[in-house]
């Protein structure tokens, strides 16, 4: 049975970060944030958990501002686009309000032949025919297998800082309440996978990552699908595929 403490709202995935920064539990609302001292200074600032800052009771944020500890500078947090909180409530908690990146969101109440590209379902059927897909709620049996296909995924795109995490940090993620791992095997080896995050209902393309065989066949395609598949069978009705790499909103990213 799903709860409310899962996924980005757990604490352990707070603790997965602590490479970053020390977790720091706001008490009333249920999030937590990631304090870290100021270089060459006595002060420290907050963070909200990467990539998104998730919480039980938006409404309870305010509260925990008030009382989070003057030790601290600033706090900056990327919010939960399906929070519900309202700008007008976060411009009370915040100095400064931004939107930031565009998030792609799927309906899966909509059949997938209603919006799945057909330049995309011709790919996802041609890999499919060259590997199979399991989807495993106990992600960490997976581990080195996920390891390896990451450390594919961070030379291939010199991926650095708190997006390259570390094998400690894996290894506390895939055992997350409500982490789910879509993975793709050729030949009995593991060539892709995708993590997904689901939480209140609402599924999360975490990460995915695929070895050169599963570049080569075009795996994330099949992966994708069959992930659209499971999350629509087991009664989630959105998926939040994030938005674009960086900062610049390039809709020709091939999101």
């Amino acid at each position: 049975m799903m709860t409310d403490l899962m996924g980005y709202a757990h604490p352990n995935y707070a603790l997965s970060l602590q490479e970053f920064g020390e977790p720091r539990e706001l008490p009333r609302c249920g999030g937590w944030i990631l304090v870290r001292p100021i270089p060459g200074t006595p002060y420290k600032d907050a963070m909200g958990c990467y990539p998104l800052f998730a919480c039980l009771d938006w409404t309870k944020l305010h509260e925990d501002l008030e009382h989070v500890g003057n030790d601290l500078v600033s706090l900056i947090l990327v919010t939960d686009p399906f929070s519900g909180v309202a700008p007008t409530y976060l411009e009370q908690c915040f100095d400064l309000v931004r939107p930031f990146k565009t998030h792609y969101i799927i309906d899966l109440s909509h059949p997938l032949d209603s919006f799945v590209d057909k330049k995309h379902r011709y790919y996802a059927r041609r890999s499919l025919k060259e590997m199979e897909v399991e989807v495993s709620l106990a992600p960490v049996h997976y581990l080195d297998d996920w390891l390896k296909l990451y450390e594919n995924l961070i030379r291939r795109h010199n991926i650095s800082g708190i997006s390259a995490f570390s094998s400690k940090s894996f290894e506390i993620q895939l055992q997350l309440p409500g982490m789910v791992m879509v993975i793709g095997k050729h030949e009995d080896q593991v060539i892709g996978a995708n993590l997904i995050i689901i939480q209140a209902g609402v599924a999360y393309w975490h990460l995915a990552a695929f070895s050169p065989v599963g570049y080569k066949i075009s795996a994330s395609y099949g992966i994708f699908w069959n992930a659209l598949k499971y999350l629509g069978d087991n009664g989630v009705r959105f998926y939040d595929i994030g938005g674009v790499a960086g900062t610049d909103e390039n809709t020709e990213d091939g999101l």
